[in-house]
């Protein structure tokens, strides 16, 4: 009989070398010069990402998987909102380097909204203690990415404010709306997949903010 748990290790050991070496090859072709050829390639990661993160997690109870898809959800509607009357986050428009679009708004743009919520959720368990503690820190690591992201999302193409600066609003809604996510996560306690957690967030906190310090553009 396999041993499920080295099975298990060997997965999520797996999964953290893929995502790094995504993210690192990325960056490192960004810097030396091959930005119009791996930038356009975000929707690629994006899906082999979120293919990585819910095998390793694991996402295996029918629950879990439709706290999952209900955050997938959320996020394709609060973007919906944003996008079409401009509440919530402000006046903005997608670009076409996240892909195929529905109604406007990136069809990957759920699942990146998911595995954030999942991840910083995991993460935040493990480093705190307390339902309001665990919500408001994972929303705060949720946010924090977001402000990383923001500076180069109008140089990738991925989305631009109108005035090319995102308001204080777009961080005030992310935090709240990832504040109703993370207080479900907490409820539904799902499997805490830490370690592929804390390693998808680190892989994407450096690839942007390397970006942004080296001022590649």
């Amino acid at each position: 009989m396999p041993n499920t748990k080295n099975h298990s290790i060997s997965l999520v050991s797996f999964g953290i070398f893929l995502i790094w070496l995504f993210h690192l090859s990325g960056l490192v072709g960004i810097l030396i010069g091959y930005a119009d050829w791996f930038i356009p390639k975000t929707p690629l990661n994006l899906l082999l990402s979120g293919i990585i993160f819910v095998l390793a997690f694991p996402i295996l109870r029918f629950k879990t998987g439709l706290l999952f898809l209900g955050f997938a959800l959320i996020g394709m509607a609060v973007e919906w909102i944003g996008v079409h009357s401009g509440l919530l986050f402000g006046s903005y428009a997608y670009g076409e380097n996240l892909g195929p679009k529905i109604y406007g708004v990136p069809a990957l743009i759920g699942l990146n909204w998911a595995l954030l919520g999942f991840a910083s959720g995991a993460v935040a368990s493990r480093l705190v203690q307390g339902r309001i503690l665990r919500t408001v820190i994972a929303a705060g690591l949720m946010t924090l990415l977001d402000l990383a992201i923001e500076p180069l999302a109008p140089v990738f193409d991925f989305w631009e404010f109108e005035g090319g600066v995102a308001p204080w609003t777009n961080y005030l809604s992310w935090f709240l709306v990832a504040c109703g996510m993370q207080y479900l996560y907490q409820r539904w306690k799902p499997e805490n997949g830490y370690l592929i957690s804390l390693h998808l967030l680190s892989a994407q906190a450096v690839f942007f903010v390397v970006l942004k310090l080296t001022d590649f553009l």
